[in-house]
């Protein structure tokens, strides 16, 4: 059993050899730190990249009408395409992978409140806005748009922290009448939070239906977006807007072919395309990582087997006098396990350490925009599995030099020099 006097002894061993422990322990350190730095330099690229997907639901397609460019079934080219209510009811009703839907079209506006003004832009949405551009409006802040709000075409409006801040300074603007270009007064319904959002001039959200009427002549709109569900592949998502471009080709009669018909922005197969690039690196990372690791686990294997043939004799007097092989053994094993253990704890803790003084400094720096690179820290099970990793690895290093150990021979030990 592993004692108190197992452990002195194996400090006393490691005590004599004091800067070839630590050159080896360095190399074990130094492994696990760069598979920590790597590591977080991966997560903090994926999170950069990903965060810039916050403002949308990371599901979702958009559709934009254009021109054809194609003669199809005897009509000429250069046909502009116009969406309205039976292209959004295609879209609704008629494709099954679509979840949320909204339409939006959208118009500048001077806004004022009293004495103050300024000039934004008007989103004309639906209420399935709000999950599919991740729109939220926290508690005492009002509420957002919904389907009653579009039905009866209500003049209400959502507004953005800045237009808060300029229309009302510190007062509460909920339930209060703002005025667009000096003749439509709508009322406030809700401030939505746009703590993720990257535009320097959020605009404000009002029933699609009402934007119509004010601004579009009662007719149409200019973009659609939804979200899908069940679309798990690339594959799948590359039919399935193959699909959307020949219902809304038969619907507007042009060649789904025709590319600048219909533009189409499928973030769902983007984030895919994404994911996979991401893999490829955190795979290349690890094998990175790992090989550094590994330089110190045999910088440890052969320290242990320096180690046993320094102590042959004293090996041999030990079984000589009645020590059991396990009980070599296992005081080999234990010495590479502390080693490795050790040495690698203090690169982990050193790694954590600067990933999250680095991810702390740059969540308080201003951001004015998209960024990259975010939070370049590791998780939990990462810590968890580089730590089961040690220990394994640990027991590898020293169980060769510990099997070489338990063969030694008592008479062959004591002719040793």
């Amino acid at each position: 059993m592993f004692d108190f006097d197992s452990l002195r002894e194996i400090f006393s061993t490691i005590n004599k050899n004091k800067m070839r422990t630590f050159l080896t322990s360095f190399a074990v350190a130094w492994g696990i730190f760069m598979l920590i730095i790597l590591l977080s330099a991966g997560n903090g690229l994926k999170n950069g990249v990903t965060s810039n997907f916050s403002r949308r639901a990371q599901n979702s397609v958009t559709l934009w009408p254009g021109w054809t460019s194609m003669p199809h079934n005897g009509l000429p080219t250069d046909r502009q395409i116009k969406f309205d209510f039976k292209d959004y009811d295609l879209v609704r009703n008629k494709i099954p992978e679509v979840e949320y839907v909204s339409v939006r079209l959208n118009q500048g506006a001077t806004l004022s409140y009293g004495k103050e003004y300024g000039s934004w832009s008007l989103e004309g949405v639906s209420q399935d806005a709000s999950i599919i551009n991740n729109l939220k409006v926290t508690s005492g802040n009002g509420r957002f748009l919904n389907k009653m709000d579009i039905d009866n075409r209500r003049k209400v409006i959502v507004i953005s922290p800045d237009m808060k801040k300029v229309l009302f300074k510190d007062a509460d603007p909920v339930n209060k009448y703002i005025i667009a270009n000096n003749n439509i007064a709508y009322q406030v319904i809700g401030v939505y939070d746009n703590e993720d959002m990257y535009s320097n001039n959020p605009p404000a959200y009002i029933p699609f239906t009402t934007a119509q009427l004010l601004y579009n002549k009662g007719y149409g709109f200019r973009r659609i977006d939804f979200t899908v569900v069940g679309l798990k592949t690339k594959e799948a998502n590359e039919k399935f807007v193959e699909e959307i471009r020949r219902k809304m080709g038969k619907l507007h009669n042009f060649d789904p072919a025709d590319r600048s018909a219909l533009y189409v922005r499928n973030t769902a197969e983007d984030m895919l395309e994404a994911e996979s690039i991401f893999s490829i690196i955190t795979s290349f990372i690890i094998v990175i990582g790992v090989a550094s690791l590994l330089a110190g686990i045999v910088g440890v294997g052969n320290i242990m087997l320096i180690t046993v043939k320094e102590r042959t004799r004293e090996i041999g007097i030990r079984k000589a006098i009645g020590a059991t092989p396990l009980s070599v053994l296992k005081l080999i094993i234990f010495e590479s396990i502390m080693i490795t253990t050790v040495a690698g704890y203090i690169g982990i803790v050193i790694g954590i350490g600067i990933t999250e003084t680095i991810s702390t400094l740059m969540a308080n720096m201003p951001s004015d925009g998209p960024s990259i690179f975010k939070d370049p820290t590791v998780d939990l099970g990462t810590v968890i599995w580089a730590t089961v990793a040690l220990i394994i690895a640990g027991t590898f290093a020293g169980l060769i030099p510990a099997l070489k150990a338990t063969r030694v021979s008592p008479i062959e030990a004591m002719r040793a020099e």
